[in-house]
């Protein structure tokens, strides 16, 4: 956490060309007693005004006198905030492919926390996207937003994308709606893009690369039938799988490989949704929402599958991938991320009928999907070290609903 260097007399001071410049005074009165926090409300008052003076755009705004007295209390519950955002203001973040659903809710995120960010596009002509759904949720200064013209199938434009980088979090990958006709559409993007995003990251001296894989790479080889799948578990690329789960898992694998072989000091971690549901922005949705929400309010699916999935908010993807990006313990280590429990396609078309009544008219009805289709996954690994606690999975699909135009 932040502080303001000390002087031998205790004092606070900053330095103006090399020179230390002691405060002997000032207008906020500041008692030395240690709050029942344990943070010193001199500290909290200094954090105050240091925040606020380097942050002209919400002085400005907020037009705050910051050396009034302001009541402890008050700022007590801000001063991690404060502290955190004095660290992060320094830090630029690339994250790739910020036109798709966890892209844009990952942007939000960084740009919310004060994060500078670099993101890259397939073509400059997509950034409206970004800044209409940024603008939807609130966002309304870019000034630490850049945008870059960069595809995971060419070299062109990452060594400018990643330069003056601190973490990358590369979340883009193709998924598509429907399989491929040839399957290396899905596999060479996603594994050459991955290591092409590496290479970048560790010649610009990167310190970490967060790594969007998925449970794809985790769940599609073992027998599920009595067996809690963990992150220990690999799904085996040579077996007989769709086109979209061997790209996933070739290209984790690959990513693996390379910081094994010739990463360097670049860290790698990998974070596993299962399917990822959430709140639509600015009409950016997922693969996911768009069968499993929108079909079944749509009357499109109309029976379940004997298939079960994960479920993730979107939102809690985004904050699990800000977290492993820092977070201490987490490099060289893979993430399952998805809510407790799994749900068949019934069971999203009966609650979507029993919470959202004003969808259920086309809504169909299915059968049950049996019992022995219900597979376990464990997100234990993801909660107990890095704290992470996503929403259940009903609140991530009801919140995907409630995103959605009636029409």
């Amino acid at each position: 956490m932040w502080e303001a260097p000390t002087t031998t007399n205790g004092f606070r001071n900053r330095k103006t060309n090399g020179k230390p410049q002691h405060h002997t005074r000032r207008k906020v009165q500041i008692q030395l007693r240690q709050s029942t926090t344990g943070i010193s409300e001199k500290r909290i008052a200094l954090s105050w005004q240091s925040f606020f003076r380097s942050r002209s755009d919400l002085h400005n705004k907020l037009k705050l006198d910051v050396t009034a007295k302001l009541p402890i209390a008050l700022i007590r519950n801000f001063v991690l905030f404060i502290n955190d955002t004095n660290k992060m203001t320094n830090q630029t973040i690339l994250v790739t492919g910020g036109t798709g659903f966890v892209g844009i809710h990952t942007i939000l995120q960084l740009l919310q926390k004060g994060y500078h960010v670099n993101t890259t596009l397939r073509s400059l002509s997509k950034k409206d996207s970004i800044l209409n759904a940024l603008k939807e949720a609130g966002i309304d200064d870019f000034t630490a937003l850049a945008f870059f013209e960069a595809d995971l199938t060419s070299d062109t434009g990452w060594e400018e994308a990643v330069a003056g980088v601190d973490y990358v979090l590369h979340v883009a990958s193709p998924f598509p709606a429907q399989d491929p006709r040839d399957e290396n559409e899905l596999i060479i993007p996603a594994r050459d893009g991955a290591l092409r995003v590496l290479k970048a990251a560790q010649k610009a001296g990167v310190k970490r690369v967060v790594l969007t894989s998925s449970f794809a790479a985790i769940g599609y080889s073992r027998n599920p039938k009595d067996h809690l799948f963990t992150e220990e578990d690999w799904t085996d690329a040579t077996a007989a799988i769709p086109p979209y789960i061997k790209s996933k898992t070739v290209a984790e694998k690959a990513a693996w490989e390379y910081i094994e072989t010739e990463g360097g000091n670049l860290e790698l971690t990998v974070i596993n949704p299962v399917g990822i549901f959430g709140p639509v922005l600015g009409g950016i949705s997922s693969a996911s929402l768009d069968i499993a929400v929108s079909g079944i309010l749509n009357g499109v699916i109309r029976e379940s599958p004997n298939f079960t999935m994960g479920v993730v908010d979107v939102r809690d993807v985004a904050a699990i991938h800000l977290t492993a990006m820092t977070h201490p313990e987490a490099g060289g280590e893979r993430f399952i991320a998805t809510s407790d429990g799994v749900m068949s396609f019934y069971d999203v078309a009966e609650l979507f009928k029993k919470e959202r009544p004003e969808w259920a008219e086309k809504i169909a009805d299915m059968q049950p999907t049996p019992n022995e289709f219900y597979i376990e996954m464990t997100n234990h690994k993801a909660k107990t070290v890095l704290g992470w606690q996503p929403r259940s999975k009903e609140a991530a699909l009801l919140a995907s609903v409630d995103s959605l135009p009636r029409n």
